[in-house]
């Protein structure tokens, strides 16, 4: 079944959240101009750039056909291979070029220079040109005697690429000639990865057994062995920073340093991820490692211990196990609380990911399990299975009551603190069941007040409690409140009745012929059926002005009930069933969780920005087939009308702005002010700067005099000052009749009618120098520098271009010559034709300054 365009007339994909990582190693690049490493990830189709500073996402690729299984990168684009095809990708987002060659998947990638060299898994290597988007080179290897697991190219090693397979031997080809140059018998064991080390002819080859093997090619031997305890080699790293250490990555999650100056093993960071490292790449130049694994993790580690070891300096996580029941907190619906089978409880932001919390793991006893470590934490308690919320008085005590699978023991957690409660709740009556997993918690909810907890169990109790102090405050019932099983409970906005839908009302029952019963609370009559679903139901939740209730089944459909016509409105099909669904309180999004899945998904509500018929479907309509919302903001529609900030930032190539955006705007030169603005106040600057008494003679000679070389060492006072050097100026005037170096240049401007030159100089020099060049610009037996000055002007207003310093320069030139050119009709008609070309300049930008500033004003007084 294909997906369908439209699959659903309500709601649309938006986007999905809690995905970080997943398999696939990561891949890391360095931004010239922004002079910082990025972190790239894969996430199922698409793949996330995180900057390492404050590991904040900074870019979403486009969707790819397939999954992701290989990604790598150079200085220019990020190559990824999904299914059978590769992918070049430009600014971290567009994909540009596609190349198709391979027959089965590609699962390495290498850049090469101007090539890239991939291999699929039976075998067939292809080295790519870029440029023409072409196989430049094709070998086919045989997977019964050597099977292609590891590819990486030895430094200073031009053209050629060392190959590990998974029978244990390395081979060495030049991919130029397309010939094998050396055959390493190895050792047996299946090469799981291969790095280049720091020094020269040595590489540094990972085992399926845990060995890792620091071999020369040159020479063809090994230089040392380590071994780890935890299983296969999954990824290798050097330092770069001054530290002679290895870093090794293991399947069971830990990674290993090793120190080469002493060939032993420095220490062990356990339970770095709770899956096999998958990604593990040092910073070039930096004491920092990049970590990432299937738990759905991003790790970076710092290392400033004072014994050399790596401390947990940011991360970025999302669920290692899919999330069992989602649901909305607060009214503004920004954040979606979630709790997961790996037993933590975290807050999802649909703004943006740095307001994600994590709430922690649920533990019997916190501060052991911190000490026993993820993997060996005997204290772990079972998955959440249901929980509620309640913002009110969050600041005050835990608001959020949890109950775990299999248990009566119900769990409390503080959403402003972040982290499990001090309560364990527990009836005395349940102390002497002595059968496994009898009695269990079955559902939780919190009064609106925020004060009181109700708990519902399998033996048909109904218990209230205190939430401040958690203690017991009453049951329901005589002695129990039900006969059976109590499937859930929920309180009403007063803390009268126990109802689902507080604003309406209205409960809603699963029934077990698949049907749903809408109750009125307050007739305690049955007001509407609802049929159409062909399995179990599995969560249910209501709009928040109580009209549409939406219910979602194991038959991998979600329907949308329009309760006051008790028709059906919509319904869409999805590949895997949703386990838990939520609307938000302001009816923008809906949130589902699916089977096997650890993202929780997105979709925008339609009816809020366009016009949607709600007429009610057919009974024999077949549901159309609809795709799960990526990372990227996958309905453009939604995500313009909703005007919903997405975590995406630009991260775009080096761009260099134009010199003038267009030859009608007046365009300013960015200079800066201390360079033009005090022009006209100089002289009183150099006045105020003047110190106040004169230079003092020393009272004694230097230690250090010059001296005159010679037979009889003598002072050197030929530099000295005369008495008569006293009255000199320093200021040096050109010799009568003789014409100054800016009069100079713009002589030959004015012949060759081209003056940026003259304003080039001006901008390199500072305010003293404008000052001395335009005040000479008298000198001479004619007035024709001036003359070319006030064209010089005229010509910089027409270009308007570098507009503040034209009128600087004017304002200092009519200030010092003013009297001069009054007593001159030449230059006064030059001034004359000057003076227009300056009003007609000034009253445009004057013009649209007025409309500005009255468009502002009418804005800030109108009644709206």
């Amino acid at each position: 079944m294909t997906f369908s365009a439209n699959p659903s007339k309500i709601f649309a994909g938006y986007r999905a959240l809690g995905f970080v990582s997943n398999h696939v190693p990561l891949a890391t690049r360095y931004h010239k101009r922004h002079k910082e490493n990025y972190i790239i990830t894969c996430v199922g189709r698409s793949f996330h750039v995180y900057n390492t500073s404050r590991l904040g996402i900074v870019a979403v690729s486009d969707i790819h056909p397939d999954d992701i299984s290989a990604v790598a990168t150079d200085f220019r684009y990020v190559y990824t291979a999904a299914g059978k095809n590769i992918f070049s990708v430009a600014r971290n987002r567009k994909i540009e070029k596609t190349f198709e060659g391979h027959a089965a998947e590609v699962h390495l990638l290498l850049p090469f220079g101007h090539h890239l060299i991939s291999v699929d898994v039976d075998g067939f290597l292809i080295v790519w040109d870029l440029g023409a988007g072409k196989p430049y080179l094709q070998t086919k290897f045989d997977p019964e005697s050597f099977s292609v697991t590891a590819i990486a190219h030895p430094h200073t090693y031009m053209n050629k690429v060392l190959l590990g397979s998974e029978q244990g031997t390395l081979q060495l080809w030049n991919i130029n000639t397309n010939k094998l140059i050396y055959s390493f018998d190895g050792w047996g064991v299946s090469i799981t990865v291969i790095q280049q080390s720091t020094a020269v002819d040595v590489m540094a080859i990972g085992l399926a057994d845990g060995q890792v093997i620091l071999h020369n090619l040159a020479v063809d031997k090994t230089v040392v062995k380590f071994k780890q305890d935890f299983g296969p080699v999954t990824a290798i790293s050097f330092r770069t920073d001054g530290h002679p250490m290895m870093l090794t990555g293991s399947a069971a999650g830990h990674i290993a340093l090793w120190d080469l100056e002493n060939r032993k093993l420095h220490s062990y960071l356990k339970d770095a991820h709770y899956s096999s490292v998958t990604g593990l790449q040092c910073l070039p130049s930096e004491p920092l490692m990049v970590t990432c694994a299937a738990d759905n993790s991003l790790k970076v580690w710092i290392f400033d211990l004072a014994d050399g070891g790596a401390r947990l300096l940011r991360l970025r996580e999302g669920h290692s196990a899919p999330p069992s029941f989602i649901r909305f907190y607060g009214t503004d619906g920004q954040n979606i609380l979630t709790a997961g089978q790996d037993s933590t409880v975290r807050s999802f932001s649909t703004v943006h990911d740095k307001n994600n919390k994590n709430l922690g793991r649920a533990s019997y006893f916190k501060k052991a399990s911190k000490r026993a470590g993820l993997k060996l934490d005997k204290y772990k308690m079972p998955p959440v299975v249901r929980f509620a919320a309640e913002q009110n008085r969050e600041s005050d005590w835990d608001n959020i009551l949890a109950c775990h699978r299999s248990l009566n023991l119900v769990s409390t957690w503080s959403y402003q603190r972040t982290t499990m409660g001090k309560h364990m709740i527990s009836h005395p009556r349940f102390s002497t069941d002595v059968s496994e997993h009898s009695i269990t918690a079955t559902a939780v909810d919190i009064s609106a007040c925020g004060n009181f907890g109700f708990i519902s169990y399998s033996t048909g109790h109904v218990d209230t409690y205190n939430m401040q102090s958690g203690q017991h405050r009453g049951s329901f019932g005589e002695e129990t409140a039900h006969d059976c099983t109590v499937r859930g409970v929920a309180v009403d906005a007063l803390n009268q009745k126990i109802v689902l839908h507080r604003d309406s009302s209205m409960l809603a029952v699963a029934l077990d012929n698949f049907t749903i019963s809408l109750v009125d609370i307050d007739t305690r009559r049955v007001v509407r059926q609802f049929f159409g679903h062909t399995s179990s139901i599995t969560d249910m939740t209501f709009r928040a002005d109580g009209r549409w209730l939406l219910t979602a089944s194991l038959d991998c459909t979600i329907r949308t009930w329009n309760i006051p016509t008790g028709k059906l409105i919509d319904v869409f099909l999805l590949h895997s069933a949703a386990t838990s669904i939520s609307m938000s309180p302001c009816g923008t999004f809906l949130a589902t969780s699916h089977v096997g899945d650890v993202g929780v998904y997105l979709w925008s509500n339609k009816t809020l920005y366009s016009h949607v018929s709600l007429t009610p479907i057919p009974v024999d309509y077949t549901p159309k087939l609809a795709q799960l919302p990526s990372t990227v903001i996958s309905d453009p529609e939604s995500s313009e009308m909703l005007n919903g900030s997405t975590e995406e930032e630009e991260f775009e190539d080096d761009y260099k702005s134009p010199e003038q955006i267009a030859s009608e705007l007046v365009t300013l030169s960015l200079l800066p002010t201390s360079r033009w603005l005090n022009l006209l106040n100089l002289d009183i600057i150099k006045m105020r700067n003047k110190p106040k008494e004169p230079p003092k003679a020393p009272k004694a000679a230097p230690f250090y005099l010059p001296t005159i070389a010679g037979l009889q060492p003598s002072f050197d006072v030929s530099s000295q000052s005369t008495d008569n050097s006293k009255t000199q100026s320093h200021i040096k005037k050109p010799e009568l009749g003789s014409l100054s170096d800016l009069a100079m240049q713009l002589l030959k401007a004015h012949q060759n009618h081209s003056y940026e030159s003259i304003l080039s100089s001006l901008k390199e020099m500072g305010p003293s120098a404008i000052d001395r060049e335009i005040r000479l610009l008298d000198e001479g037996s004619t007035d024709e520098a001036m003359l070319y000055f006030i064209e010089f002007i005229e010509a910089t207003l027409k270009t308007n271009k570098h507009f503040e310093l034209a009128h600087s320069y004017l304002a200092l030139f009519l200030k010092v010559h003013g009297d001069q050119l009054a007593s001159k009709p030449q230059l006064a008609s030059a001034l004359e034709n000057l003076t227009n070309t300056q009003l007609h300049s000034w009253d445009r930008v004057q013009s649209l300054l007025q409309k500005s500033l009255g468009m502002v004003n009418y804005l800030r007084s109108a009644t709206v």
